[in-house]
């Protein structure tokens, strides 16, 4: 079996709490995450974004830790938290 990368652009809009991610979006290759993340970064709404990498390792079905490839604007220092949004968890990257 194959490990699988996956690259994702996530979007972070202002919360009570500070900032709260919105609706990730998965991306071809680092570049796309990298693009989509900044474009998402200025889209009205939202106050930063952040492309991130994550591998599926096939031996256990576990995902690593996120990789921040690069922010744009406001988010959070530790990606690790965000593994129980509800944003992630509609998804098959968290």
């Amino acid at each position: 079996m194959t490990d699988m990368t996956y690259y994702v652009a996530l979007p972070f809009v202002a919360s009570d709490d500070g900032v709260a991610p919105d609706e990730p979006v998965e991306c071809f290759n680092p570049n796309a995450a990298v693009m989509r993340a900044e474009a998402l970064s200025r889209k009205e709404g939202h106050v930063g974004a952040v492309a991130f990498s994550r591998t599926d390792d096939s031996a256990t079905g576990e995902f690593t830790d996120a990789k921040v490839i690069r922010k744009f604007g406001d988010v959070p220092d530790d990606l690790g938290a965000l593994r129980s949004t509800r944003a992630m968890q509609a998804t098959h990257i968290y």
